[in-house]
């Protein structure tokens, strides 16, 4: 397994929509996308920085993973996600690395992306993604 480049770096908000007006009018971002992924539990909103992608989320839910992780930590950088060929071959190369994983499949994301979370606990604090479209 070999990442591509970085599929999108994930920022967790409070609020979207104050978000995305910063990344407007202050960056001059223009958002792409907005989507909600109901089994995650979030509202997402997407840029582009040159090749890699913004994407910013916003709970639906305070018991889901983005309500979680502000509550424990704060508003801020929540992953790091890399474009790999196939989520699943991926996955399992990297369990046969010792490295601990949140997602034994892939799953459904946002952009229609299969994606899977390795745990941060085995990846230097870092929680990381891997996509495949």
């Amino acid at each position: 397994m070999k990442p591509s480049h970085i599929e999108h770096i994930g920022i967790a908000v409070s609020n979207l929509d104050e978000a995305i007006k910063y990344y407007q009018d202050v960056l001059g971002l223009e958002c792409y996308a907005v989507e909600e992924v109901k089994d995650q539990k979030v509202k997402t909103a997407f840029f582009m920085v040159g090749q890699t992608k913004i994407e910013l989320l916003e709970s639906t839910d305070p018991e889901g993973p983005i309500g979680k992780f502000i509550e424990k930590k704060g508003a801020g950088i929540h992953h790091i996600a890399f474009a790999v060929d196939n989520v699943n071959e991926a996955l399992t190369a990297v369990e046969q690395k010792g490295v601990t994983l949140i997602d034994k499949q892939g799953r459904k994301g946002a952009e229609g992306l299969n994606i899977g979370f390795l745990h941060p606990k085995s990846t230097f604090g870092v929680l990381t993604e891997l996509c495949s479209k």
